[in-house]
């Protein structure tokens, strides 16, 4: 065989070899060229939307304060001579925290007791002067004078009387005053009075402060325009109230630890700061383990009512277009992909709280969503998204009903 006949013999063979494989891949008749096939429905996954009542709730950033402060100072001066107390201490009203010296308080209260014996040994005396002289006056035997004199020597005695037992009044007062006693309940700060330091009455310095720690007060600010806000919302129905009671909080430590106790709003500032625009409120929250402490910085999260008929749209599903709009795609007639333009209120959580674009039964398309335009037929799938953002296909009940039970014999 000539070399030309078995070239020619060798292209028929590779010709026919790669045939089916080109065929295979050939453009279809009747198509234009550079098109193939048509590609089937894009696989997206779905949840359907429901109407539900949404709580709603506020974030603002506050301090932790004492619910009640007092510092402690000796209304009376001396030598102290006794702490009861130490730092970080309970104690209750009236507790004993300091003793002052009180030898001259004591001596003080002597000598008004013995002003007050004195000046009750004078009014029996004067009181029998007047009672014969207003007899004799009337049978001419004293002149009505003397009896004018008697009168008011009776006064002056039980004036007299009456100047001493206040005198012992104050002096037992002072002498009490030298046991100093905490005002309010609470846990001890700081001690700054010891033994033997001279103190004075209602000196400047505070022997130590008390502080209330449980409950504690949770200091918060709203701006007015959020105030307003809310205000309106459930003027108007948008928002439901909590039927009368407080709103209630919850908090969110620094180290981004939830607190485990619920606390309630207990007041609120009636006035505006005119250099931030916010005002003050103020929640009160058990502290029973003294975790939270004054000066702490929290995030409270305000329960303010509940929204009606409102749906939550996964934030993963929704995004902005030119305008500023938050859009989603969801599954619409012949299942082809529709995208809307969506009414939303404020975050809840990680979705859209949206009150138009939306009834019960859309099917939003929450996965696939890079794959599809609008337009674009597809094929939805049930699906749930979990707390960390996975999600997972929601099988066929009649499959979920033959999967064994975890921990199951086979």
């Amino acid at each position: 065989m000539t070399h030309s006949v078995f070239s020619r013999l060798v292209l028929v063979l590779s010709t026919s070899m790669f045939f089916p494989l080109g065929a295979a891949f050939a453009q279809p008749a009747g198509l234009p060229p550079g098109m193939g096939l048509p590609a089937g429905p894009t696989e997206v996954g779905v949840v359907t939307l429901t109407a539900q009542s949404v709580a709603m709730t506020s974030l603002l950033p506050g301090r932790v304060a004492a619910s009640a402060t007092a510092e402690v100072r000796p209304q009376v001066g001396g030598l102290i001579t006794e702490v009861k107390i130490t730092e970080g201490q309970d104690v209750n009203a009236g507790d004993v925290l300091f003793v002052i010296d009180s030898a001259s308080y004591q001596a003080e209260v002597a000598v008004a007791e013995a002003d007050v014996a004195s000046a009750e040994s004078q009014i029996p005396a004067a009181q029998a002067t007047v009672t014969r002289y207003t007899s004799l006056v009337q049978s001419g035997g004293v002149a009505q004078t003397e009896l004018d004199t008697a009168e008011a020597t009776l006064a002056q005695a039980k004036a007299q009387l009456l100047s001493a037992r206040a005198s012992l009044r104050k002096a037992q007062l002072s002498l009490d005053r030298a046991n100093v006693t905490a005002p309010i309940s609470g846990t001890v700060g700081t001690i700054e009075g010891q033994i033997g330091a001279l103190v004075t009455e209602n000196q400047a310095d505070a022997l130590t402060t008390i502080r209330q720690l449980d409950p504690v007060d949770i200091e918060l600010a709203e701006s007015s325009t959020n105030l307003l806000a809310l205000r309106h919302a459930l003027t108007s129905g948008a928002l439901e109230g909590q039927n009368g009671e407080p709103p209630t909080i919850s908090l969110t430590l620094e180290d981004g630890s939830s607190y485990d106790q619920t606390g309630t709003i207990s007041a609120a500032d009636i006035i505006v700061s005119q250099t931030t625009g916010s005002f003050t409120i103020r929640a009160s929250m058990p502290n029973p383990d003294r975790l939270l402490m004054p000066g702490m910085f929290v995030r409270a999260t305000v329960s303010v009512g509940s929204q009606p008929n409102a749906y939550l749209v996964p934030q993963r599903a929704v995004t902005f277009n030119d305008e500023g709009q938050p859009t989603a795609y969801f599954v619409g007639a012949d299942n082809k992909a529709e995208q809307r333009v969506l009414t939303a209120s404020r975050e809840y959580e990680n979705a859209w709280v949206v009150l138009s674009g939306v009834k019960d039964g859309d099917q939003l398309i929450v996965d696939g969503l890079q794959k599809i335009t609008n337009g674009d037929e597809v094929s939805p799938l049930a699906v749930v998204i979990e707390d960390n953002g996975v999600i997972k296909q929601t099988p066929p009940r009649e499959v979920a009903d033959a999967m064994p039970v975890a921990g199951a014999n086979p």
